[in-house]
């Protein structure tokens, strides 16, 4: 069992040189491989096309108004400057930035130049430029030819299978349908000129003083959101880590579109920083340029009031003491108004606060001359928490723990306004009654001038009082507009994306030719190692080694002959030879009471066509010709075949014998060979196995071995039919016939059985029908006599092939030689 086990162990190894004998068959795999995958390689490296790298540096930093005083706060910080990098980096990819900066260039208008294997971006490389009426809807995803007829005219075509096609609005951002002529479409412009069609809007503009005349190009107009998705994909990262300048990058096959892009990307947030940086400004001007109005239509209705009562009046001056009681009114006047201002600013902030979410837009307290510095404070941080909300919008969802932390700040902030604004209302109010006190004491004494003095005395201080005030408002708002003026951006370009005249790159179209390489020789190798796995045939004594534990006696080889009698018909063939091996190997195997007596000698295989019948002729003859007394039974009573090749009719032999019919003279022929008889099978009987196992086939062998020296036994197959196994008990030697290429590795699973638990007698195993021995580099001098016979080395006969086929691959293999193992 042991033995048993190491067989079948054996059996499962991959076999190394089987696989490379495949593998030498497929060359004309391999080179088919190899011409197919280059030639794609080639084709694909036409379509390599070459990348380009547009890149500009940016420096984020926090870019304090130097004007900034703690009452007149019409700025504010934004945060940390690593919070704002953050911010900035992702405004540069947001989807709303694209889209500015693509609705700005137009980028959705694509410039196409026809080349022989690709069409290249001609972004800023055809002679013109087309500027697009984004308030009309444009025939969208339909390629455009456009034909340079003379220096100021051009033409447009296209071809049209439908009356309607898609169109695009890409003002209002949507697709819509459009109605163009069905077929050739073509039409003449002027450039410069609008062209105004149901489904195109635009002006097409020279960029070159001298066009080529005859030059063709396409324009398309692509997918708005596609165009604004690519550009997302820009690259903003800091230089170093933790580092506020960063560098902006973006890639792809048109170099002046990638930096236009980039410098216009810039540009736009630059310009959206400070809008957003002077929006509290901003709200304040507004607010102040309101009140300046309000003040100088006041101070208009003062000075006509104060014009016309001196025309209508003989009073022109009032007296000196009048005039200082006046003074101090006016004074008081003024505070008390700006008083009220203040009262009302946190009255307004109040209710604005309570009312609103948005804190942007608050105005400065410092304009109405709340010197308090809390509530500066708090209202710059109030705005500048607000700020910052917005800006996170752009990144974060709204359920971020960012927002709530944000919406803490900003209710606490609040909170201290208001007790802040309680704070100083309180005060005012207090202000207010004193200052009104004071006013109604000054207004008593004044009761007391004539009335005509009084009038005069209260035109002029409403004069004097909307004067001041408009002077403190033109004062203010010039304070907010210089303040304004010297905000500057937190947004500063170091390096402008730029043309240096550097290539661009593009993938080594090697690559594709080692993909070929590695493609081509991967398919034969691959078809090579399945057919080694699948292969299920034995080709080589070598895998008979590895499967099988019963010996090998010989090799016979292939041979192209009409009929099985080779031995008889070409004496000195190298298969003649090689039976002539074999008997001489067959002398170690007997008992020594069969080598003093008749021998008996059964051949079987596993199936029919391994070659039994072909080997017993060819057997039996040699012994004969070597003048012994030899016998050729047919046993196959299934399915007979000598009669054939001894061309005699198949009508008395072993069965007739067996079932009494005829007696062994009557069933033996003579033939043409000199010492060899021939006993054929019979008619074929109704139940074969129970005519061998009778008693009859024991009396039959009986009489052969008392009138000859061998008698060669041709037996049915042991894998088909249990005949042979009753047979074997009369055999002095087995010989089991395996055939090249036909006999499969699992059929030799009975003959291994058998032989390891001794049910056959002196097995051996016969390589039959062996084609071409250097293909599988095996050497001479295998076994008992293997190979000497078979390959004769020079001692007998050579025989040409009739196949011119077979000629021809023999003359090849001597131009190409393979590897052969020498004699061993």
């Amino acid at each position: 069992m042991e033995e048993d086990k190491e067989v079948n162990a054996l059996s499962g190894i991959f076999d190394i040189k089987q696989f490379f004998r495949k593998l030498l068959k497929l060359w004309w795999l391999l080179l088919l491989c190899l011409a197919i995958g280059f030639s794609y390689a080639y084709y694909k490296n036409q379509f390599i096309q070459t990348y380009y790298d547009a890149s500009s540096l940016i420096s984020i930093k926090d870019n304090t108004n130097p004007l900034f005083t703690s009452n007149q706060s019409l700025t504010f910080n934004w945060g940390g400057t690593t919070d704002k990098v953050t911010t900035i980096i992702t405004q540069f990819k947001s989807r709303s930035h694209a889209e500015q900066v693509v609705d700005d260039l137009q980028y959705y208008v694509e410039y196409i130049k026809e080349g022989d294997y690709y069409n290249v971006d001609a972004y800023k490389q055809t002679p013109f430029f087309v500027y697009v009426d984004t308030s009309q809807a444009q025939l969208y995803g339909k390629e455009l030819r456009i034909t340079v007829l003379d220096q100021d005219t051009f033409e447009l075509s296209t071809t049209f299978t439908d009356a309607t096609a898609p169109g695009y609005d890409y003002g209002g951002k949507e697709k819509v349908t459009l109605k163009v002529p069905v077929g050739e479409w073509s039409e003449q412009f002027k450039f410069g000129d609008p062209v105004a069609l149901d489904f195109l809007h635009i002006d097409v503009q020279r960029r070159e003083e001298t066009i080529p005349v005859g030059g063709e190009w396409l324009i398309k107009f692509s997918d708005y959101w596609a165009t604004v998705n690519t550009y997302k994909a820009i690259s903003v990262r800091p230089t170093d880590d933790g580092s506020s300048i960063l560098k902006l990058t973006l890639s792809g096959r048109n170099k002046q579109r990638l930096i236009d892009y980039i410098n216009r990307s810039s540009e736009v947030l630059v310009r959206q920083e400070l809008e957003r940086k002077n929006k509290f400004a901003v709200s304040t001007i507004i607010y102040i340029d309101s009140s300046l109005a309000s003040e100088a239509d006041r101070l208009k209705k003062s000075e006509n009031a104060l014009e016309n009562f001196r025309g209508n009046s003989q009073l022109i001056d009032a007296s000196t003491q009048s005039t200082d009681f006046n003074n101090k009114l006016t004074d008081y006047e003024i505070q008390k108004r700006d008083l009220n201002n203040r009262l009302n600013y946190l009255n307004n902030l109040e209710s604005y606060l309570r009312s609103k979410t948005d804190y942007t837009n608050i105005q400065a307290p410092s304009t109405v001359g709340i010197s308090s510095g809390s509530i500066s404070q708090y209202v710059g941080q109030l705005v500048q928490l607000s700020a910052e909300r917005k800006r996170r919008e752009f990144s974060m969802r709204e359920d971020a723990p960012i927002f709530q932390d944000l919406d803490r700040r900003i209710d606490a902030v609040k909170d201290v306004l208001y007790e802040n604004i309680e704070s100083n209302k309180d005060l005012l109010q207090d202000e207010l009654q004193s200052l009104s006190r004071e006013i109604n004491r000054l207004e008593s004494q004044i009761r007391r001038l004539p009335k005509e003095q009084q009038e005069l005395l209260k035109i002029q201080r409403q004069v004097d009082i909307t004067q001041q005030s408009f002077d403190l408002f033109k004062a203010k708002r010039a304070e907010a507009e210089l303040v304004k003026a010297a905000n500057v951006s937190d947004i500063y370009i170091i390096d402008e994306a730029k043309d240096t005249g550097s290539g661009g790159t593009s993938r080594d179209g090697t690559i594709n030719y080692l993909i070929a390489l590695l493609i081509g020789v991967t398919i034969p190798i691959t078809v090579a190692f399945v057919f080694t796995m699948l292969d299920n045939f034995i080709h080589s004594p070598k895998d008979l080694e590895k499967i099988s534990p019963v010996p090998l006696i010989g090799v016979i080889g292939r041979i192209d002959h009409p009929n099985n009698l080779v031995a008889y018909e070409k004496p000195r063939s190298a298969v003649a030879e090689a039976f002539r091996g074999l008997r001489s190997s067959l002398h170690f195997m007997y008992s020594t009471p069969a080598i003093q007596g008749t021998r008996t000698i059964m051949v079987t295989s596993s199936v029919s066509g391994e070659g039994k019948t072909f080997t017993s002729i060819n057997l039996a003859t040699i012994f004969a010709i070597s003048g012994k007394r030899t016998v050729l039974v047919g046993l196959d009573l299934r399915k007979p075949k000598i009669f054939d090749d001894f061309n005699v009719k198949n009508k008395v032999g072993v069965s007739n014998f067996l079932v009494n019919d005829a007696s062994i003279d009557e069933i033996t022929m003579s033939t043409e060979i000199e010492n060899l008889d021939v006993i054929l099978s019979g008619p074929t009987p109704p139940n074969p196995s129970e005519l061998i196992m009778s008693d009859n086939m024991v009396t039959m062998i009986e009489k052969l071995k008392e009138r000859y020296d061998y008698v060669i036994l041709d037996t049915p197959p042991v894998g088909l039919v249990a005949d042979a196994m009753e047979i074997a008990h009369y055999a002095d030697a087995t010989l089991y016939v395996v055939r090249q290429g036909y006999t499969r590795k699992g059929m030799l699973d009975i003959v291994n059985e058998k032989y390891v638990r001794k049910e056959f007698k002196n097995v051996s195993l016969l390589f039959n029908f062996f084609k071409d021995q250097a293909s599988y580099g095996y050497g001479y001098g295998y076994g008992y006599g293997y190979g000497y016979g078979a390959y004769g080395n020079g001692y007998h006969e050579q025989y040409k092939s009739k196949n011119k086929a077979v000629r021809l691959l023999h003359r090849l293999r001597k131009i190409v030689p393979l590897s052969r193992k020498r004699n061993s």
